[in-house]
């Protein structure tokens, strides 16, 4: 049984068909990314999985069981954790409460602090800067941070919304590094991302989505190769 499963997904904002009947899948340890160009429908995927945005039909399942009409919080204590893009921190808190935020479902106070550490053991810089307000970080640190406050709630699968963006290559290098290592230790990802050479290169597979439509999915490796792709997305 896939983690993940959308199917037939059809969502709307007002009058603009967004999704039109997307399907895809998600198994236990991967890292699947969906790319494709601005406006395709990447982060309202997201946003429907993670019940921001209702279907108006079709299914999203995780570990088998319906959640499309699922509130946001409701999905968030199951085991979803979204790190939406633009990051979206609370810039006026410091870096501790916003990481304590991301386990707000959580009342065991020791649990919280482990949970804390294996974010610092991510992201030695994000404990450098405890009590600094979030919004006082550059791009990279607070992009650090999101995936920290993600990782609080100890998700069974992270969704990632265009990490890179915005970040210095060596930035984004580090992001990436950071999501090969966090998925060999055991986390599922599925990733949107506007960088798709960056995001095939570590993924399983990927889907490509095109006004609202997959048109092609592949293992990350073909989807790299391919032809069609390379135009598209790699030139």
């Amino acid at each position: 049984m896939s983690i993940l499963e959308l199917k037939d997904i059809q969502t709307y904002y007002g009058g603009i068909h967004a999704l039109k009947g997307i399907s895809l899948k998600v198994e236990k340890g991967e890292i699947v990314t969906l790319i494709g160009s601005n406006g395709a429908g990447k982060s309202t995927a997201l946003k429907t999985i993670c019940g921001q945005v209702q279907p108006k039909s079709g299914s999203v399942l995780f570990n088998g069981k319906n959640i499309s009409s699922q509130p946001a919080h409701v999905t968030a204590k199951t085991g979803i954790a979204h790190v939406p893009e633009g990051r979206r921190i609370f810039p006026r808190l410091t870096v501790k409460e916003n990481l304590e935020m991301g386990a707000f479902a959580v009342k065991d106070k020791k649990a919280i602090q482990d949970r804390m550490e294996k974010v610092f053991h991510y992201f030695p810089r994000v404990k450098e800067r405890l009590s600094q307000k979030g919004g006082t970080m550059s791009g990279g640190e607070q992009q650090m941070l999101a995936i920290g406050r993600a990782l609080m709630s100890k998700p069974d699968l992270l969704l990632l919304d265009e990490p890179s963006m915005g970040l210095a290559p060596v930035i984004v290098e580090q992001i990436f590094d950071i999501i090969t290592e966090l998925n060999k230790e055991g986390m599922t990802i599925l990733l949107v991302e506007q960088n798709a050479f960056q995001a095939l290169q570590v993924a399983h597979r990927g889907y490509v989505i095109q006004t609202g439509e997959i048109v092609m999915s592949g293992q990350g490796s073909d989807l790299i190769t391919n032809e069609q792709v390379r135009e598209a997305y790699l030139a």
